[in-house]
């Protein structure tokens, strides 16, 4: 045992403590000739010093052995009160984005997340795009001070949106093509919108423009084109095929810009398309807009698209946004197709209740912020 003890002493020091020390026997030859040896468990006091490594030895003599042990101990170090709020900072919003399970806000949100969260669902916005912005306004949330108001987090949240639609092209006519047509499935109001697009081409931009309609399966449609073109001033010419169309084409070749009118017909139908590409030329000097309505839903938005796949199309028109409280289907839809947007329209009054679109337009809709 003193042998043992000096040991204890050259490793750990003087302020070393025994824990533990008993007589151990060591099998000899046979069974027989068993030899005694002594172990020893010492460690040092965590309260006073820093802990050393585990440590076993083997004695020097053959009847002495000493096992050396510390316990595992963590010193605490100088942490300042900043360091420590920004790790329960990160802390509370891994937490926070853990619970993200199926969609549904969990108790850990803060009461404005969660209230921006249920904007979100109420309007119908897809899963995966809600659950990326709210780990974004989380984020903003915890790197913050001082709590953040409803107010600024509507505006986070519009940014984040926005910064998804700036990729894409927005906004109305350019005018660098003299050709423009709409196209669309029925009851969407291509007709009217044909209508406002003209009327603001010559009211605002002073365009000479001229119509050519190709919708013959509705009387009732050539009747309201040819009002519009009558309170406009402006001519008219009716196409029944390709040749149709090109003579027109002929006629308003002086023109600055000619609106051309299509049929509405059952988007399901893709015969619809193959009849439309034998009665217009869609050449580059065309430009053409898909006109959606903003109160289908978005899996009809997808396959009226799909449809047109065979027509090169240049942006889409959202119509009667007046006419529905729910508008995640439009952002859906744009975000998946990567389509951007000429123009909104939200009433049927004519040159009135049209404006060009961009991805502030977009969002405001949604979010509900004029």
């Amino acid at each position: 045992m003193p042998e043992a003890m000096k040991m204890i002493r050259a490793e750990l020091g003087n302020e070393a403590v025994i824990l533990n020390s008993k007589i151990v026997h060591k099998a000899g030859f046979l069974g027989l000739f068993r030899k005694k040896n002594i172990e020893v468990i010492a460690a040092i006091d965590p309260i006073t010093t820093t802990p050393k490594p585990v440590l076993k030895e083997k004695p020097k003599k053959p009847n002495t052995e000493i096992q050396l042990e510390a316990p595992i101990t963590q010193v605490a170090s100088n942490i300042s009160t900043t360091d420590v709020m920004d790790e329960l900072r990160e802390l509370k919003e891994l937490m926070a984005r853990i619970s993200l399970k199926d969609g549904q806000v969990v108790e850990q949100y803060p009461v404005q997340i969660k209230k921006i969260d249920s904007l979100l669902v109420e309007q119908e916005l897809e899963l995966a795009v809600r659950q990326e912005i709210t780990s974004s306004l989380l984020k903003q949330w915890y790197s913050h001070q001082e709590q953040l108001t409803n107010k600024q987090l509507i505006q986070y949240l519009r940014q984040q949106l926005i910064n998804k639609l700036t990729t894409l092209s927005f906004g109305g006519i350019t005018y660098k093509k003299k050709y423009v047509s709409v196209v669309g499935p029925t009851g969407v109001g291509k007709t009217t919108t044909l209508a406002k697009l003209a009327a603001e081409a010559i009211l605002r931009d002073g365009k000479k423009v001229a119509f050519i309609t190709t919708d013959t399966y509705r009387i009732a449609a050539i009747d309201q084109l040819k009002t519009y073109a009558k309170i406009l001033g402006v001519p008219i010419e009716v196409s029944y095929n390709i040749d149709d169309f090109r003579k027109a084409k002929e006629r308003f070749s002086d023109y600055d810009v000619v609106f051309i009118d299509t049929a509405g017909r059952n988007f399901r139908n893709r015969q619809y398309v193959e009849d439309l590409k034998k009665i217009i030329d869609f050449d580059k000097n065309l430009e053409t807009f898909l006109v959606l309505s903003s109160t289908s839903k978005q899996s009809d938005m997808t396959e009226i698209y799909k449809q047109f796949a065979l027509i090169e199309i240049e942006k889409c028109i959202f119509t009667k946004i007046d006419e529905t409280a729910h508008y995640g289907q439009m952002v859906n839809f744009i975000l998946q197709h990567k389509l951007g947007v000429a123009y909104i329209t939200n009433g049927q009054n004519v040159p009135d209740d049209i404006k060009p679109a961009t991805p502030a337009t977009i969002v405001n809709t949604l979010v509900g912020v004029d």
